[in-house]
C-alpha cells in the first residue's frame, strides 16, 4: 500500500507555474518544482508524470487564470476603451511591479518550446484564441453601447488587440513603463 498524497495538486500546479514562469521551461530542474512546490521530485512524478505534463497543467491554469482576469476586468463598467485599456494596464503593472519581469507565460512558452512541441503551441492557440473571443465580444459590446464604431469588423480588432498585448507582454521585458503606456494607447486609438 502506497503512501497517500500530503499534498494540494492545484497548490502545486500553481507553485509550479511560477516557477516555469519565472525561469522558463527549460531552466527549470526537477529540483527547482521540488523546492518551489514543497514535494519531492519522486512524488510529483509520480502525481504528475512528467516536468513536460506538469508544465501542461500550468499552462491550462495560467490559461483559466487569464481568462478569467479578463473576462473580470473588461466585464467591469467603463467603455470598451477604458476597459481594454485597463486590462492592458493591469498586465503591464504587474509584469513591472513583480520582483523579476516574466512577460508572458504562453508567449514565453512558445517562443521557447514552441517550434518543437505541439502540444505546446496547441495550449498557447487556445489561449490567445481566448483571449480573440473575450476581445471580439467587449467591442460588440461597444458597439451596441454605442461607444465603439459600428463598421469596425470586431473579430478583426479582437485578433488585433491579441496581437497587440502578445507584444506588448513581450515589450513588458525590456521598455519602461512610459512607453509601454503609450504602446498601450496607440494600440487602442482605433476604438
Amino acid at each position: 500500500m502506497g503512501r497517500p498524497k500530503n499534498f494540494e495538486p492545484d497548490v502545486v500546479v500553481a507553485r509550479a507555474m511560477e516557477t516555469f514562469w519565472t525561469k522558463g521551461y527549460a531552466d527549470t530542474s526537477p529540483a527547482d518544482l521540488a523546492e518551489a512546490t514543497g514535494v519531492a521530485k519522486g512524488s510529483l512524478y509520480h502525481c504528475f508524470g512528467s516536468k513536460r505534463e506538469l508544465f501542461g497543467k500550468a499552462l491550462d491554469l495560467y490559461n483559466k487564470v487569464g481568462a478569467e482576469v479578463t473576462e473580470q476586468v473588461l466585464s467591469e463598467p467603463g467603455t470598451a476603451k477604458e476597459r481594454i485599456r485597463a486590462l492592458f494596464v493591469l498586465l503591464v503593472d504587474l509584469d513591472l511591479d513583480g520582483p523579476v519581469r516574466r512577460g508572458c507565460l504562453a508567449q514565453n512558452a512558445v517562443a521557447e518550446i514552441g517550434g518543437h512541441d505541439e502540444d505546446a503551441k496547441r495550449a498557447v492557440l487556445r489561449m490567445e484564441q481566448r483571449m480573440v473571443e473575450l476581445f471580439t465580444a467587449r467591442v460588440e459590446q461597444g458597439q451596441r453601447d454605442g461607444d465603439v464604431d459600428r463598421a469596425l469588423n470586431a473579430r478583426a480588432q479582437g485578433l488585433f488587440l491579441e496581437t497587440a498585448l502578445a507584444g506588448l507582454r513581450t515589450m513588458a521585458l525590456t521598455f519602461d513603463r512610459k512607453t509601454l503606456y503609450q504602446i498601450i494607447d496607440t494600440a487602442l486609438a482605433g476604438l
